[in-house]
Formats: structure tokens, sequence, C-alpha cells
């Protein structure tokens, strides 16, 4: 019941407080501008806020590529000096889970743009910002707010999950516990899955020495694909220690002699032994490893390489380009990617059993929720990568949590801009194969059904090789292009051609589109060819196709294909040969013409156990 007085430039405002001691109030629009003095008065005490911007405010929020800070993007040590811009703020939402909806964040305060600050900013959010902030003359405020290797899922209020008939039985599985006791529930089901794979824990304590040694016997060990992250195969999520081995087969002319033993990218730490001998140790999870196996260590026949992994949170063990992973010696190389022996020596105790993929809705409680009513402008996304086994599922999933987000912030429909995944092989995917990179895509571009939206591509800035592309700036460009034409009104083009209707002429296939602003053009070909397009008959089987461009169509065709029904571009999941632009500059989404099933179609988002 006490009477708070709230003055803002030359506003005076006046509440009183519930019996909790809440209270809320508006204050009336302000032109943008600033820095002004926020004074709040109640009879006990005084709060001052100095330096306080008017300004539109966006929520970056995805997972690691959205987390990219400026200091790792492309020429960030260039970038950072001179990140000069008073009228750029940005407030770093603290890494947290909770498994129900809380009204506060545990720390975080704003920070302005400069020098000293920058690096730590997100790199997509910072190049978004700037852009704006360079053409519209305002205050721009960003609220980051991401966790890398997240899903969807987790973003998403269990009240949107209710109310879906995609998802409604599977949030009615999910406990209402505090974390302690999901996190009991989580770490009994790790241990569970670990002990169908390998056996008893229990037996561990007393072999785990002998396990870096060259006789060791491992034929009882699972094996695991490596370089890809152990939770995405049979092991799943975990956070503990892990031993990998892996043999090598020498002549006697290389026995003794010194090699070179390179491993990749390793999350988080690793201890790493030839013939029992430690050879090398790293702790930080984004650098490559790089060890010198020294002279006379080595044997005739057969060698072992164990590596003892540590993961801290998030993914675990190798990750990244397989063609990182070789043992050198002399002129030869034997690759190392491929199949490796594992066994679990440890569930970690440090670390919560609970992370925030464990359940849905845990970063939404603690991440998203704290943050409404706060006012904004829109929010831009960059996520995807996590969820693109569940592709087809994602046609759903991801029009919920934006739906979801605009219900529970009740600001109406506000923008919402969003990154397509890149170019990454993940896993050599293609229209033979099979692709859920492609599939992810088409979802996100379904999801443009919905109001106020738009997505920016980047298939061609992408890292085939880096599920981290370094090129920030371009993407944070291309989402305020999207946001200066469509929010803010200015007359520009801000996307590529977006492929809208086919039609079938003969043995060619005639395709239409739309955002063709300037017109069509074949990029990075010196000789104008298009590529990236393959084209199908009755049978289903896609093949290379001649693609031309014929003023405002594309036309497609294959000379030994009578009788065509589809086409296809960029479906793969390194789409990077791709090269169909439109003149402003803006590459044109991959798309297909069928619609034939996809490898996602039946692959859901389960609880884990």
């Amino acid at each position: 019941k006490e009477k708070i007085t709230i003055l803002f430039n030359q506003q005076i405002v006046t509440v009183i407080a519930n019996l909790s001691g809440k209270w809320s109030t508006n204050l009336a629009a302000e032109a943008a501008g600033g820095p002004y003095p926020l004074i709040i008065k109640s009879k006990s005490n005084t709060v001052l806020f100095k330096n306080v911007l008017i300004g539109d405010v966006w929520v970056c929020s995805g997972q690691s590529n959205m987390e990219w800070p400026l200091s790792r993007a492309l020429n960030g040590v260039q970038e950072i000096k001179a990140a000069n811009f008073p009228l750029i703020r940005h407030f770093t939402v603290p890494q947290t889970i909770a498994s129900e909806p809380r009204e506060d964040l545990t720390a975080g305060n704003w920070e302005v743009c400069t020098s000293e600050n920058a690096g730590r900013f997100t790199a997509v959010g910072y190049f978004f910002a700037q852009a704006l902030q360079g053409e519209l003359k305002i205050p721009i405020g960003l609220i980051h707010t991401s966790w890398g290797g997240t899903h969807s899922e987790t973003w998403t209020s269990r009240q949107a999950f209710e109310q879906s008939p995609e998802f409604q039985s599977m949030i009615a599985n999910m406990p209402r516990m505090n974390l302690d006791s999901l996190n009991r529930v989580a770490n009994m089901g790790v241990k569970t899955r670990i002990e169908t794979l390998q056996g008893p824990m229990d037996k561990i304590a007393s072999e785990l020495p002998s396990w870096k040694n060259k006789d060791f016997n491992d034929s009882q060990w699972a094996t695991m694909e490596v370089p890809k992250p152990w939770e995405q195969q049979a092991l799943g999520y975990m956070d503990g220690e892990v031993w990998f081995r892996k043999n090598i087969v020498l002549t006697s002319t290389n026995q003794g002699k010194e090699a070179q033993l390179e491993l990749g990218t390793i999350d988080d730490i690793d201890e790493t032994y030839v013939n029992g001998t430690l050879i090398g140790q790293d702790t930080r999870y984004n650098t490559k490893r790089k060890y010198t196996i020294p002279a006379g260590l080595l044997t005739a026949g057969n060698n072992v390489i164990a590596v003892k992994v540590t993961d801290t949170g998030g993914d675990g063990g190798f990750y990244g380009d397989a063609n990182n992973l070789k043992f050198t010696i002399g002129d030869q190389v034997q690759a190392l990617a491929g199949i490796w022996k594992y066994r679990v020596a440890g569930i970690s105790t440090k670390v919560p059993g609970v992370g925030p993929n464990s359940y849905p809705t845990l970063l939404f409680n603690s991440m998203i929720n704290p943050l409404i009513p706060f006012a904004i402008k829109g929010v831009i996304w960059y996520q995807g990568e996590s969820n693109a086994d569940r592709a087809y599922q994602y046609r759903q999933a991801f029009p919920l949590m934006i739906s979801d987000w605009r219900k529970q912030w009740k600001q109406g429909d506000f923008p919402f801009y969003f990154v397509q995944l890149s170019s990454y092989n993940s896993n050599n995917g293609n229209s033979q194969r099979g692709s859920s990179w492609a599939e992810l895509r088409e979802a996100q571009t379904l999801t443009l059904s919905l109001p106020n939206t738009g997505m920016a591509v980047t298939t061609d800035i992408g890292d085939p090789k880096d599920i981290h592309p370094l090129n920030k700036q371009d993407v944070g460009k291309r989402l305020a292009a999207l946001a200066l034409n469509k929010t803010y009104g200015l007359n520009l083009l801000s996307s590529g051609p977006t492929y809208q209707s086919m039609k079938i002429d003969g043995n060619k296939i005639i395709l239409s589109f739309t955002n063709l602003g300037s017109g069509l053009v074949a990029s990075k070909d010196a000789y104008g060819y298009l590529k990236g397009f393959e084209i199908a008959g009755v049978d289903q089987k896609f093949r290379f196709a001649k693609a031309l461009i014929d003023g405002d169509k594309i036309v497609v065709f294959q000379d030994n294909l009578p009788s065509p029904v589809a086409v296809r571009y960029g479906w793969a999941d390194d789409a990077s040969e791709g090269n169909l632009f439109n003149k402003d500059g803006f590459p044109a989404s991959p798309f297909r013409t069928d619609n034939w099933k996809g490898i996602t179609t039946e692959t859901k988002f389960k609880l884990q156990k």
C-alpha cells in the first residue's frame, strides 16, 4: 500500500504497491533519445538509474550461432577496435534453467557498446544493431538470451504445448517437479541408459587405470562414430568422463619414429595417450588438438591411441571436420575419423543431471519469462541445428514457439526475423540419401506463413566444415535488411528469389519466383552457369540438371529425362554450391517442388528417460 513516484524526463507518475509490494505502471511514449535519469521514490528509499536511453529493443535468441561472441567472429579484433557506439546497448541474460516460470533473472546489466565491452556481445546481434543504428540514428538495445546446442522445445512454454495437438500427450507425461527432483530422475535415467550399453558402472574402478594401456582388452567396448558429439549417438545426453580407443598398425620401417597426432576439436577436456604414455592434454573446447608422439614410443604392429574426454556441459566428445583427425608419420598420413571404441568412466556429479535440453520449457521458464513484459520492438532468432533430426516436426514446433512468445508478451504480432540454416556438411545429406538440414530449411521457409516474419538466407556464407561459420557480419546485415524494410518501412529489398510455382513444358520445367528485385543472376560463376539444380521423373530419382535464366523464369532440364516431374535446388546439408541470386545480392532459398516423404517425417520429440 505504499505510494511509489516515478520521475522520467518531464514525466511524474504515481502508483500504489499491492499487499506483496508489487506494482507496475506505464509511462507515456517518448521520442527516441536520451540519456535521461530514471528516479523511483518511496517513503523508505530512492532508486536512481542513470544514462537511460529511449529507443528500440530487440531480443536476440537461439543457440550457439546467436551466442557466438564478436571476439570470435570474422575480423573480430578489428571490429572490436572500431566498436564505439554509445547508442547501442547490450544485456546478457544468464544461462540458467528452471522447472517453473520465473519472474526475475539471476543477474545481468546493460552494457554500453565500447571496445572494452563489445567483444562479449552476440556477434549477429552486434552487426544487426550496427546496421539499424547507422540507418535510423536512434538508440538500439539488444537483450541477448541464447544457449548453444539447445532445441526449440526448451524455449517454449508449457501452456503452448498443452494447447497443441502435436505435443499434448508429450507434455502430459512431463512431471511437475523442482530441479532437484528432476535432477535425480535425469541422473537415474542416464545411469540406466549407460549400463544398458556397457554393463554395471560399479565394475569400472578396478580396471580404469589400465584403459590407457596398449595391452588392455577393449573387445567388449561399445563403438561410436568420431567426430560426432555423443549426444547425437546412442550414448545420448550425459556430462562426465568417457574414454575412447583407436588402433593404428605400423610397419617395421616406421617403428620408433616421431609422429604427429591430430584429433580436431574436443568438447571439453582431453588427456591423450599413445601406448599408455601421456602425449598431450588441453582444456579448451574450441582448440584443435595437435600432439607430437615422441621418437621411440611407436612400435611395429599394433599401437593404441587412448583419449580421456571430460565433458562439463552441453555436447561432449569429438566434433567438427573429419579431415582434422589424422595420424602423420613421415610422408604417410592415416585418417582417424570413423569408428572408435568407447566406454563411460563416470557421470558428472559437479554438473546437474538436468541440462537445457533434458526437458521442454526449461529455458522459457528461466530466460524468456522473466523478460516479459519488457517492451520490445521484435526478435531475431538463430537456431535449428539441434532440431534438424526432427525437421518435419519443426514445421509445427517453430511456429508454436513464435506464437507462444507473442501471446505471452501481449504486444501483438511483433516482428520475428530468423536465420535459415547455413551450409554445413552435417551428414553428407543430399537428395539421394536424404538431408535433414534441407528438410529443416524447408520447415523454416514454411514458417514464413506466420504474419510479420522474415528469413535471412545464409547458404552462401556458411562453412561446409564448420557448424559455426565465422562470417556473422552478413548474417546481421541480412537480418537488419528485413527489419529496415518490413518494420521500419524503408523501400529496399531484403530477400532473395523465392520459389513460387512450376510448369512442365515437354522435357523442361519452368520455375517462377517472387522477390526478383532487379532480376535473376547466376553468381560466383565466370560463365553465368546456374548450379545446385536437380531434376527427377516419376521414379523420384534426382539427377544433375541444367538450369538457364529466361527473363524472370528459370528453365530446368536434363537431356536424358524426357518427362520430368520435380525440381530441387540446394537440397543438401551443404547447399553452398547453389548460386541463384537476385542482382541486389540476396541468395535464393533452397527449395523443392515435390512433397515426397523425407527422412525426418517419423521422428518426434520425446522426453528423455
